[in-house]
This record gives C-alpha cells, structure tokens and sequence, in this order.
C-alpha cells in the first residue's frame, strides 16, 4: 500500500499498523480534511494566528499544550494513550513536534468544516493529506475500535448511518507527517463574525487564501430555548456575555480574553452555539437562527 510522504519512520509504522486493521472502499479524492478551532484564542500569550504566522506550522496538543477537547497530551496521559493503543506504540517516545495533527474528514462537505466542536473557523488541508492521514470513528477518545486510511475504510458509511449529537459525528483524522501553513493549507476559512477585526487583518498575514463562510448566530431567546442542551448555567453565561441580543464567535472569544469567565465554561457555550446557531450548509443546526449572507469567494 503507497502512502504520502508521512516525513518519519515513525509515521509510516503508525500508517501501516492502522492500514492493516482499515478495509473499505476508498476516500474520494475530492473530499479534505479541516482542522477546526477558535481564531481569537491565545497560546502562550501570544493570538494563536499571530503564533501559526511565527512558526509557521500548525502543531499538535503534546507542542502547544492548548486544545478545544481534553487536555491530556503527555507521556502517560489519556491521549498518550491512545496513540499508543491506535498506532501501535509507533509515536510513543516520539519528540512532540514528530507526533500527528487532529482534524476531521469533510465527507459531508460542510460550509464550516467538519467538527465545528472544536471550533468556529477551520484550516482546510490540501489533497495530499489524505494520503498521510489516519482515520476513525467515533473520536479516539472513544476508544473506538473501528479505523481507516485514504486507500480504503468503511467509516463514512458508519457515521452516516450513527445517531449521534451532530457535534459528536465527525470522523476524526490524524495527519502524520507534519502540516506547514505555506505547503499543506488550501485556505484558511473564517467565521463572518471576524470581519473587520484583528483576527482577519492576522489571518491575512498567513502564508495561504482568506476564505470565509457566513457564520454562527444565536438570540438570547433561542439559546433560553436550549438551556438544556449544555446546562442552564451556561445558557445564562450566553446571556450575560450577549451582545445586541445575540451571541457569536467573536463575542465568546472577547469574553474568553477578559479572563473573568472559565474557558471550560465558555467552550459550553460554544456547543450551544454551533449545536443551533449554524449556518446553512453546516448540517448542525436545526434551522438558521437568522439570515446570513452568502460565501464570498477566496480573497487574494
């Protein structure tokens, strides 16, 4: 079986342990994987987009020590772990800078990418990481005991016919072999909340296109209509932080930058948000909150 270029031995024995327990029909090759998160967020003190400008690269939990899920990237932590059970032991002494990047494959071609959980805005890989990907289904902290690789896997198939929460149905992919922002990004795509600000005049310094698709919303009212879908804890946060009677990713982001509220607090939040204040062509909202204005196209 051919691989992409996976950059190390060690992601090649991961590609090939997991090669070995995938079989299925293989990944179209129109389809990309995204890596989903949150534009306005800070690592190590500095704006994450002004951080992936320095760099250069787009780094793994166990080099930034930042995630939108657990925070369990270290030797003997939850996601050490789970490497080790799923690329057989291949990463387990591994520098951190060798380990693999998490995104999600876009098999439902989604305006905001594939695991809009983790984030509002999402880098959108070019084709050739499908080849250097791993995959499974449902999220590895799951424990889940079904996998894939681009070459053939029957993980589309499974998450179409599962009935998850619509946050929790993506099919995660494991990137080995490392991903460069000027090398390996088709576009960086935004959430229309950014327009105008900081985040996009960041996002512009980025080595790849500026895309945008048109955004999450929500009403105070509707999130009352939700407040049991994360707690009526965070639905009242939702409330307190709203802007002009509505909540947006911008807006929880200056909130999560005040440091006067707990960022776990505000990632629920976001779940409610992205659970019902999608766009259309998102597939996780039950129905637009509010009109949105079309994709543009790619800026220069």
């Amino acid at each position: 079986m051919e691989f992409g270029d996976p950059g190390t031995p060690r992601a090649l024995a991961a590609l090939r342990h997991v090669a070995a327990r995938s079989a299925g029909p293989p990944v179209g090759t129109d389809l990309r994987i995204t890596l989903n998160f949150h534009p306005d967020r800070l690592v190590g003190g500095l704006p994450i987009l002004q951080a992936l400008a320095q760099d250069g690269a787009y780094h793994s939990q166990f080099v930034t020590g930042t995630s939108n899920g657990g925070l369990t990237a270290h030797p003997g932590g939850d996601r050490w772990r789970w490497e080790s059970r799923i690329f057989g032991g291949a990463y387990d002494d591994a520098d951190p800078h060798d380990r693999p990047v998490y995104g999600a494959l876009d098999f439902r071609r989604q305006v905001v990418g594939a695991a809009p959980r983790f984030g509002s805005s999402h880098f959108r890989l070019t084709a050739e990481a499908l080849a250097r990907s791993t995959f499974c289904y449902p999220d590895s902290a799951a424990e889940p005991t079904d996998f894939g690789v681009a070459a053939g896997m029957s993980l589309i198939a499974l998450a179409e016919a599962d009935e998850q929460d619509a946050l929790n149905d993506y099919i995660e992919a494991q990137v080995h072999g490392g991903v460069r922002l000027s090398r390996h990004m088709e576009a960086l795509v935004l959430d229309a909340s950014y327009r105008g600000t900081p985040v996009e005049a960041a996002a512009r310094r980025l080595p790849c296109p500026v895309e945008w698709h048109p955004g999450y919303r929500l009403t105070v009212a509707r999130l009352r209509r939700h407040a049991d879908y994360r707690g009526r804890e965070y639905m009242e946060l939702g409330a307190r932080i709203a802007q002009d009677g509505r909540v947006d990713p911008r807006i929880i982001g200056d909130a999560a930058r005040t440091g006067r509220y707990g960022l776990q607090d505000l990632k629920m939040v976001w779940h409610t948000l992205a659970r019902f204040g999608a766009p259309e062509g998102a597939g996780t909202a039950c129905a637009p909150d509010v009109g949105t204005p079309d994709v543009s196209a790619p800026s220069a």
